[in-house]
């Protein structure tokens, strides 16, 4: 395949899943400007390796490892775990304004960061507990676990919220 045909079916796979990898690195984050940069760091690892990723046809998966990896590398940087403040709130954010939607990614983003990725991977975007342990890099017994917890959890908070 020539470079043009090579650059042509890359644009046009990023531009018909674009908003798609945006949402899943946003379930993953929490945070919409970084999952733009999660996003772009995914789409430069995925240029380079494009050849030999759309020959073996795993191009979602791909993606979705670079990012899930991409998020867990921004997490263990040091700036991340500082949260300067003007002033300490009184009490927690009022959430009752928010829509189903926004009260169900509040709660999945309460909590802890391996169970709310498993809960995305398995039962948002559907993978299997396989594709699942593969792609988080961990055991399918320890997916298993994550995802119940996760879910349970979140059962919990929705409870607690009134859903």
């Amino acid at each position: 395949m020539r470079r043009e045909e090579r650059e042509a079916a890359f644009v046009s796979f990023v531009g018909s899943r674009q908003a798609h990898f945006r949402r899943i690195a946003y379930a993953l984050c929490g945070d919409w400007n970084q999952a733009e940069d999660l996003v772009q760091v995914a789409m430069a690892k995925l240029y380079v390796a494009w050849p030999r990723v759309r020959r073996d046809g795993r191009e979602e998966a791909y993606v979705r490892q670079i990012l899930v990896r991409a998020n867990i590398d921004e997490h263990r940087r040091p700036w991340h775990r500082e949260h300067p403040m003007d002033a300490v709130p009184e009490h927690a954010a009022d959430r009752s304004d928010l829509d189903d939607r926004g009260t169900l990614i509040a709660a999945l983003h309460d909590l802890p960061v391996m169970q709310r990725k498993t809960v995305v991977l398995r039962h948002w975007l559907g993978l299997s507990v396989q594709e699942t342990a593969a792609e988080l890099g961990i055991a399918t017994g320890t997916v298993k676990s994550h995802s119940a917890r996760g879910l349970e959890r979140l059962q919990q908070t929705l409870a607690r919220e009134g859903y």
